[in-house]
């Protein structure tokens, strides 16, 4: 509150009245405020029996527990959610008067990864058991002698929003040394169901008729079939660099009019997107359906005029060899025109290794997947990853197993007590 005027400014004179006032809002940041918790456990001896009584000792998520479970979700928020390197973060804490070295909160990490391996173990049941999936990998290097080696990430989605599922969404992230087809296959080797994937010659031997326990149904992304006739339709682009004097690119006329034509599909499928299933089979069926038959023909009238190593001709095979896995849509409602969940789930990992690096080793990498899982899944159930972590970690010891459900991002409810413990 700033002093009232006493006088008044135009006369002087002292007969004032209040007529209103005017509040200015200025938002400011509170510095981070650090406290080391004593938990003091007084013994007793009998002066009869001579033994000796104490409480028991409350439960640390770590060894020795030098953290709290709200240090210990800062640390993994920052480092899987925010791409903040522990060596980074242990400079910041430094500066703050907090000195952790680095190699202790290393073991920390560890320490939350085989804590809350209950509830990934949970999340993982939840995506394998849906009826569609969305897959994808991304590069994860890891440090190896000398150099870096080429590890692979792999995400599988479950998202039943768009065909009006109540259930909740969720992901789950493996690691692997490098992309062989047999880490999918290892993954989904009890998974039936759709999986929308990219054209990855590893998840062929899934499609197999014979398959045990049965055959998985392969779904096309039109968002990658539509890439490359882009890469030769961006006009915009093209535009773009005529006005900064850069060499343009040359367009495809036949480019165009695919990304037209897919486009119209794309406008069809936004007014559907979450309602039921059949309905959306009803409206495929009714407008994609000919547009799809329409695309189809043009397609192999134009790819019998290109030679075989042209990239149009790449592109339009890249469709006509799968036209099963692209038509899909048209018969199922369950299936999606595209496969960004799983590209939007591996996001933060692109934009990450720019900060990160690579991993430490194998078992960095399966932790890194391990807690990517259970951040990304909190976000998509729109849950603060690093408050859902904390009280997690706060709770678990003493949980039940078998309610161990109620942790899970979709079903939990913070535990009063404790927040309010750890705002005081």
């Amino acid at each position: 509150m700033i002093d009232p005027p006493t006088v008044c400014d135009c006369c002087g004179g002292t007969q004032l009245r209040k007529l209103g006032e005017d509040v200015t809002r200025t938002l400011e940041s509170i510095p981070r405020q650090w406290k080391v918790i004593e938990t003091v456990r007084e013994k007793f001896t009998c002066r009869d029996c001579e033994k000796i009584s104490q409480p028991p000792a409350p439960f640390h998520v770590i060894p020795r527990g030098w953290a709290g479970a709200n240090l210990l979700a800062m640390i993994l928020f920052e480092k899987f959610g925010q791409h903040q390197p522990l060596n980074r973060q242990a400079e910041r804490y430094a500066r703050e008067g907090v000195p952790i070295s680095l190699s202790t909160m290393a073991d920390a990490v560890g320490a939350s990864y085989v804590a809350l391996n209950p509830i990934l173990r949970l999340v993982e049941a939840h995506v394998l058991a849906a009826e569609r999936l969305h897959g994808d990998d991304t590069t994860a290097p890891v440090l190896a002698k000398g150099k870096t080696d080429t590890g692979r990430c792999w995400v599988y989605v479950r998202d039943d929003a768009p065909f009006g599922s109540t259930l909740p969404p969720a992901a789950i992230f493996y690691y692997s040394r490098d992309r062989k087809g047999e880490h999918p296959q290892g993954h989904l080797a009890k998974y039936t169901g759709l999986f929308q994937a990219d054209a990855f010659d590893g998840y062929r031997p899934l499609y197999l008729p014979g398959r045990s326990p049965g055959p998985i149904v392969e779904a096309g992304c039109w968002v990658h079939a539509r890439r490359p006739f882009f890469a030769m339709a961006d006009l915009e682009e093209n535009a773009r660099r005529q006005a900064a004097g850069k060499k343009t690119v040359v367009l495809s006329p036949i480019a165009i009019e695919v990304v037209r034509r897919m486009d119209a599909l794309f406008d069809i499928e936004r007014p559907i997107n979450g309602k039921p299933a059949e309905q959306r089979r009803a409206v495929r069926q009714e407008l994609s359906k000919p547009l799809v038959e329409a695309l189809q023909i043009y397609l192999r009238e134009q790819r019998a005029k290109l030679s075989r190593g042209h990239d149009l001709a790449k592109a339009i095979d890249y469709i006509l060899k799968r036209c099963a896995a692209f038509t899909l849509f048209l018969d199922d409602g369950r299936v999606c025109l595209s496969n960004n969940a799983a590209e939007r789930a591996l996001r933060g990992i692109a934009l990450g290794r720019k900060s990160w690096l690579f991993c430490g080793s194998d078992r960095g990498g399966e932790r890194a997947a391990a807690m990517h899982s259970l951040i990304v899944t909190a976000k998509m159930n729109d849950v603060d990853p690093q408050a859902w972590l904390a009280d997690v970690l706060a709770r678990i010891a003493a949980y039940p197993a078998h309610r161990l459900n109620e942790l899970l991002p979709w079903n939990w409810a913070p535990n009063a007590s404790a927040m309010a413990a750890a705002a005081a």
